[in-house]
């Protein structure tokens, strides 16, 4: 029997005790503040990340994976006994890390080396490297676990509730004048997934009922469906994730764990501190 070896970014919002017990091996988006750099799950979290930008007043930019650093992955993982990888990537359309994976593919032509545009992000994109990681770890096959995860991906639902706009000025998409407008009317975007990009759904008012409205567009989509998977992702407020999924369970059908992940700072660049997301996958 082959052994598989699972690969993804950080951008799956997968910690790296989760990644370690299910030996998935994350390579790191890095953040640049100037002539700095800082790699994800290393030397910047969450908390550092808006901290420097609270001081400094600027964002970061971020970086995806360089083919060599995705080239080392595999290298790694053949030489720890891997006879083939799958590699799941952040959506191609939000990030050049699935064109790095694909080149360092090119690099090893004699292996067998899968690289999966998810056309997701964060535990969508985790839940999908978590279920390949479950069949291989049964003894399934590469296509039996690339099965599995696809349909993992085709199901996932993905909600966020925005609690400042500062990030949104600062990053251009939003001018100080319509923040200041949605500031005094107390307005908080909800996003979503569409396409393989994270996209405004609809502006609520009050932090309180964008969390509420996630749950009631969560459980329309699920129409009467249990929750296969469920995780919540959150900016630098791990206690207000622990009571938002208590409200998720209290309000859908809900597995038995519910995970809890910080966002990881190339993602949570764009949205600022106090964000929470709600990604769900209905059972078939």
């Amino acid at each position: 029997m082959s052994k598989i070896a699972i690969i993804t970014d950080t951008d799956s919002s997968l910690s790296a005790d989760v990644a370690h017990s299910y030996n998935i091996q994350l390579v790191p988006i890095g953040i640049n503040f100037g002539d700095e750099s800082f790699t994800t799950g290393v030397d910047i979290d969450d908390a550092r990340l808006f901290e420097r930008v609270n001081r400094t007043g600027k964002l970061p930019t971020t970086a995806a994976p360089s083919p060599e650093q995705f080239l080392r992955a595999y290298q790694q993982a053949f030489e720890g006994g891997a006879d083939a990888i799958i590699c799941y990537c952040i959506s191609a359309k939000m990030s050049a890390t699935y064109g790095a994976a694909v080149l360092a593919r090119e690099m090893l032509p004699d292996r067998e080396i899968e690289v999966i545009d998810t056309n997701s992000v964060s535990l969508g994109q985790g839940f999908m490297a978590l279920a390949a990681a479950d069949v291989i770890h049964s003894g399934g096959s590469m296509t039996q676990a690339l099965e599995v995860s696809q349909s993992i991906g085709q199901r996932a639902l993905l909600f966020g509730a925005l609690s400042t706009l500062k990030f949104l000025v600062l990053g251009g998409r939003l001018t100080k004048f319509q923040a200041n407008m949605a500031g005094l009317l107390d307005i908080r975007p909800v996003l979503t997934l569409n396409d393989g990009r994270l996209e405004m759904l609809e502006r609520t008012r009050t932090h309180k009922k964008a969390l509420a409205r996630m749950i009631e567009l969560m459980s329309n989509a699920l129409n009467g469906r249990p929750l296969e998977k469920l995780g919540i992702v959150h900016t630098d407020c791990l206690d207000e994730a622990q009571d938002f999924a208590e409200q998720v369970r209290t309000a859908l059908p809900c597995p038995a764990e519910i995970m809890i992940s910080e966002f990881t700072p190339g993602l949570s660049v764009h949205t600022g501190p106090g964000m929470l997301g709600l990604l769900g996958v209905p059972a078939r």
